[in-house]
């Protein structure tokens, strides 16, 4: 855990910390607008320490509960005795948490105990995991997304194969948001058991509805879950109509910047520009003018597939942004209606050079960022390539650099200003980049890595295969 500043204020706040497990006393958080700003982050970083301790004894709790609570027990088990119907609920009520935490609650500690909630089964490959959440160093949430994706052994993976991939993810964690460790954990999962990846996506649309409920004031409510090859074309389309609300890339185009501007300045919220998109796409159909609606830039549906893969007809292919694997069949159909744009990696992963030298980057070198960045590099950033601007490493004019894909990155507007106006850098050394920040944030200047975020040339770099683009409806 790391030390707290010493002075008056930072040594409330340490006292009140350290009386939060005395619930006879009354608590309440100690101010914290004295602190400046290194002592504000590291007290930020102490209580989630202790959220996560905290989360960890919730967690082994829930799970006993569970134990104690178990089918065969009947009436006299703990939460049919108490008038809860399943133990998940019992925990809620007492917690006073949602059903949807309590859940995670009870699988997370059945992972930290020796067995298993619904089974006498252990479930060694998770053993690191629940050593994470025991030891404070990762969060619940977190171990329940590393368990929900990776899954269970079966015959096609084992549980020795499960177990080096949560070595992995565990290693991966701490530079990850949640949701992208959620992804990662399914992509180690489509990459043991790419035999499986067909009936994956088959199940999570077989999952998908819309439902359309009229409310008694005259509105009507809308509710959809969008499998992934349906919510790649909704996002898409959603992400054109809105990003100059949402922070995404300043323009250039005379049209672009004069529509960003009249949107900027509208009267309606985010949401409502959203769903205005959104059925004027479906009421115009097939006839739309994409300049009316989405601007000049076309909603852009990619799939991402190593040519390897796509040749053996064996693994599985993304669409452009989004981490959920598609099997070669999703593949195969949107390349049949779009062709492909073939993008070689040499043996160090480095796109190879279109060899365009001009300021901006084009648009086929814009295709090779977004297949090898995944999105912006910024750590922790999870803005998709379609939101981003490409920066040059070196600078076009004081540093003569060159529009070269190698000497590029994917930035969204948002860090490349922070990374312009605010003494950040980016540098590259072979195929690894990494961020160097100002001296007023790190003294040292400590280089950050800043990995790629795509599924094809991220973690999976070693499999130095070609990559292929299949440009969907309204590729631009």
């Amino acid at each position: 855990m790391p030390l707290l500043p010493t002075d008056a204020s930072v040594d409330a706040f340490a006292r009140a910390c350290a009386g939060l497990a005395d619930v006879t006393v009354s608590f309440a958080p100690p101010s914290v607008s004295a602190f400046d700003d290194a002592e504000l982050l590291a007290a930020q970083r102490t209580v989630a320490e202790i959220r996560r301790r905290a989360d960890a004894a919730a967690a082994v709790i829930a799970a006993e509960v569970a134990r104690r609570s178990r089918r065969e027990l009947g009436d006299a088990g703990l939460a049919r005795r108490l008038g809860a119907r399943t133990p998940e609920l019992l925990v809620a009520r007492v917690a006073g948490t949602s059903a949807r935490e309590a859940h995670s609650l009870v699988r997370v500690g059945s992972v930290m105990v020796p067995t298993s909630v619904e089974s006498t089964e252990p479930m060694p490959w998770l053993a690191a995991v629940g050593a994470a959440v025991r030891a404070g160093e990762l969060s619940v949430e977190a171990a329940d997304s590393i368990r929900a994706g990776l899954g269970s052994p079966d015959e096609s993976v084992s549980a020795q194969a499960l177990a080096a991939a949560t070595t992995e993810l565990l290693r991966a964690a701490g530079s990850l948001t949640l949701e992208r460790l959620a992804a990662r954990a399914r992509e180690e999962r489509a990459v043991l058991d790419a035999a499986h990846v067909r009936d994956r996506e088959q199940a999570l649309r077989e999952r998908r509805y819309l439902r359309i409920t009229p409310q008694p004031d005259g509105m009507t409510r809308v509710s959809a879950l969008l499998d992934p090859e349906s919510a790649a074309i909704v996002i898409a389309s959603y992400d054109a109509a809105t990003s100059p609300r949402r922070g995404g890339p300043r323009f250039v185009d005379a049209d672009e910047i004069a529509r960003a501007e009249r949107l900027q300045h509208d009267e309606r919220t985010l949401d409502q520009l959203g769903v205005d998109a959104i059925v004027d796409l479906i009421r115009l159909g097939t006839a739309v003018d994409p300049g009316a609606i989405v601007g000049v830039r076309k909603p852009a549906v990619r799939v991402v597939v190593t040519e390897g893969e796509l040749r053996r007809r064996h693994g599985h292919g993304h669409f452009e942004g989004h981490p959920e694997a598609i099997s070669i069949e999703t593949v195969e159909r949107q390349i049949c209606a779009s062709g492909v744009v073939p993008i070689l990696f040499d043996d160090d992963g480095h796109a190879l050079n279109l060899g365009r030298e001009q300021r901006r980057f084009s648009a086929r070198q814009r295709i090779v960022l977004a297949v090898r960045d995944g999105g912006c590099r910024f750590p922790g950033c999870d803005r998709p390539p379609s939101w981003c601007e490409a920066h040059h490493i070196d600078e076009w004019v004081r540093d003569h650099g060159r529009t070269d894909i190698a000497d590029g990155v994917l930035l969204c507007r948002h860090h490349h200003l922070l990374v312009h106006n605010n003494g950040w850098r980016v540098t590259r050394e072979g195929a690894d980049y990494a961020l160097i920040p100002p001296r007023d944030v790190d003294l040292g200047q400590a280089p950050i890595p800043a990995p790629p975020r795509d599924v094809v040339t991220g973690h999976r770099s070693t499999r130095r295969e070609p990559a292929a683009v299949g440009a969907g409806p309204g590729s631009s």
